[in-house]
């Protein structure tokens, strides 16, 4: 019986596509703040005198509408990340609007792994990162990801939910993906 269990866990197939995601509830107080800097501006523009010197009233009211787009948008693209992995490729969308993007064809993996504490401190903070002894990563909160080793031996890490499922399935797509094969000789003498 134990071995019939056994033997049914191995054949069992994952999902062909896996999709999965994390969250950054902290970096919607960093949105808050960005939205609260543009309106600063704002009303600096609409409710001032405009008699202390224009050019220092126009550089505070630009630099604090600036800094609160910056700070808005750079935050809110990293709020979540969603990830999608099919039998052709992962794919990463950050924030709402999916912008940054990052597709890797699973044909340029040469393994997967699970990794249980990435932080935002190992990478530099949160966001899109890249680091030249580590590689790249998207680090939208601190805990469990995944990392994949690239054909050219660079690294892809990612903060997802349930990343081990991911890793499961990456090298079960891993497995089906058979590598090129060398070109033939014609045999022709030159």
């Amino acid at each position: 019986m134990r071995e019939r269990a056994r033997n049914l866990r191995t054949d069992e197939r994952m999902p062909a596509v896996w999709t999965g995601r994390a969250t950054n509830r902290f970096q919607w107080v960093a949105a808050v703040a960005g939205a609260a800097c543009m309106a600063l501006g704002i009303t600096i523009a609409v409710e001032s005198a405009w008699t202390s010197g224009i050019l220092a009233l126009l550089m505070a009211v630009i630099g604090c509408v600036a800094a609160g787009l910056l700070v808005l948008f750079g935050t809110l693209a990293f709020v979540h990340v969603a990830v999608r992995v099919d039998d052709s490729a992962m794919e990463v969308r950050c924030g709402h609007i999916g912008v940054p993007r990052r597709r890797i064809l699973l044909a340029q993996v040469v393994g997967a792994d699970f990794e249980p504490s990435v932080t935002p401190r190992h990478w530099g903070g949160w966001g899109y990162r890249w680091r030249p002894e580590k590689g790249t990563a998207v680090v939208v909160r601190r805990g469990e990801g995944l990392i994949l080793r690239l054909g050219d031996g660079r690294t892809f890490t990612v903060t997802v939910d349930d990343a081990e499922s991911a890793v499961r399935v990456i090298r079960d797509h891993l497995r089906d993906i058979t590598p090129p094969t060398p070109p033939t000789p014609t045999g022709r003498a030159v």
